[in-house]
């Protein structure tokens, strides 16, 4: 397991973070929802020493503090500029991972200049991952927004389970989770598991997270929850998309919208044998597509 360290934002969060390697080429993984640094671990284990690689945990995961709720992708990118600014990085190529994805492009398009390259894997949509409310059978009203986070807070499907797992230390609940939703091709051993799932049940944040994917858009047109900025047009970095057929968290109509918002300066790939997990299912070509594509 690596051993995080500890470094203090001006913001006044503590970041806890993973260092590996003392290369001239500076990577920032960005983690997603109900994880950390640690589930970067795979990865982690493949790039190569001529990177410097960071991977936080966010605000109010894993091992960092969770001093000030937030209710947009925005304030994560933010704190990402002030871990930067801590560790004297003047800029870094950023890889995102669902939830994190949609933070590397916050992040790209309000710091341009401290962005390099930007991996996305399995990545929320820059328009917005939308919890709707719910039927009497817990069926998705679609189109039918929650009106605030104390609401959402009580979503039967997505959200209050989860919450419940938090509350309780229910580590049971939450692997059968990974394992339906995330693991859809193959599973970790169950040493691995165990570490991950320790580490997801650390998180403290889950209603504002859930809040801040259904609200982001960066797109031009409004969406059930909030009017589009426009600013996916400020991300100039080049962009690698990443998506797996066996995916069901993110679906196929996410991985286009980012694509097609970034074309002209964008590639493509996609995993035929993996889900939302590809640090699981396929770690070797993961890491192999993402040095080709930064280096």
């Amino acid at each position: 397991m690596y051993a995080k360290q500890t470094i203090s934002l001006a913001n006044g969060e503590t970041y806890c973070y993973i260092k590996k390697g003392e290369g001239a080429k500076p990577v920032i993984l960005i983690h997603g929802n109900m994880s950390s640094s640690i589930h970067y671990t795979p990865l982690l284990d493949r790039l190569p020493a001529s990177m410097t690689v960071y991977a936080p945990d966010l605000r109010g995961f894993g091992d960092s503090s969770y001093v000030r709720g937030f209710d947009t992708l925005e304030e994560l990118a933010d704190d990402i500029q002030l871990f930067m600014l801590a560790m004297g990085i003047a800029q870094a190529d950023l890889v995102g991972w669902s939830t994190g994805g949609g933070i590397a492009l916050e992040f790209a398009a309000k710091y341009p200049q401290m962005t390099g390259k930007v991996v996305l894997i399995e990545s929320t949509s820059h328009k917005g991952y939308p919890i709707f409310k719910k039927d009497e059978k817990g069926g998705a009203l679609i189109g039918q927004p929650y009106s605030s986070k104390s609401e959402m807070a009580a979503d039967p499907v997505q959200v209050a389970p989860a919450l419940n797992s938090f509350k309780n230390h229910d580590a049971a609940f939450m692997s059968w989770l990974w394992g339906v939703a995330i693991y859809t091709h193959s599973k970790p051993s169950a040493e691995d598991n165990a570490l991950y799932i320790e580490e997801t049940l650390k998180q403290r944040n889950l209603v504002d997270i859930d809040w801040a994917l259904a609200v982001i858009n960066m797109g031009d047109t409004p969406s059930v929850y909030s009017p589009g900025k426009g600013t996916i047009h400020n991300v100039k970095a080049q962009v690698l998309h990443i998506w797996s057929k066996k995916d069901v968290v993110v679906p196929e109509y996410m991985f286009h919208e980012n694509f097609e918002a970034l074309k002209d300066q964008s590639k493509r790939v996609v995993y035929e044998l993996s889900g939302h997990s590809p640090l699981v299912d396929c770690p070797d070509r993961l890491a192999e597509d993402i040095v080709g594509f930064l280096e």
